[in-house]
């Protein structure tokens, strides 16, 4: 995944407007106008495209925390030059206040699976005998599974179930007709 995709689905999934996205990059004391945003939320494909760098999305990340749990006192938050998976991943951890269980209901919601153990190995140190890597399909499973719980909350997903079995003699599933 890119960083462009990453900020046009977190958008998607908070439906937040072009203002309220300028106003969490400047949570972060980075001014940016509506034409740079309106760049970096095009497809790739699309005329006008540019692409954000890690440092714009983490800039973004730091604002969106400062958004939704309130600015910490004392120096602003270190802007990362270079940005992966994990360090995404943390940051939406940080941002939504999610505990591990949390987190895996979320991705439940996108009908993935992953173990306690599975998850926090992505947030150690790469250094550590136990970290892994987060994959792009992983990010991508867990913002999928944002945007069930936080955008279609109100759409309910019901489970898939069979269609009753029907007997030869009859349209209606299990009817007495069926058994005599």
């Amino acid at each position: 995944m890119n960083n462009n995709d990453v900020l046009r689905r977190l958008r998607y999934v908070y439906d937040y407007s072009d203002s309220t996205m300028i106003a969490i990059f400047r949570h972060a004391q980075l001014k940016v106008t509506r034409a740079e945003l309106s760049a970096w939320l095009k497809k790739d494909e699309e005329e006008g495209f540019e692409e954000c760098n890690d440092e714009q999305l983490a800039t973004f990340l730091n604002g969106l925390i400062i958004e939704k749990r309130g600015a910490k006192e004392g120096p602003p938050a270190v802007i990362e030059k270079k940005l992966n998976n994990n360090l995404i991943l943390k940051k939406l951890k940080i941002a939504l206040n999610l505990r591990s269980d949390e987190m895996m209901e979320i991705l439940t919601l996108a009908e993935f699976r992953v173990s306690k153990h599975e998850l926090s190995a992505f947030f150690r140190a790469p250094a550590h005998k136990h970290y892994r890597e987060c994959l792009d399909q992983f990010l991508r499973h867990f913002l999928g599974g944002m945007k069930l719980k936080y955008r279609d909350k109100n759409e309910v997903k019901t489970p898939f179930a069979w269609p009753e079995k029907t007997d030869a003699k009859s349209d209606t599933p299990n009817s007495p007709e069926a058994k005599s």
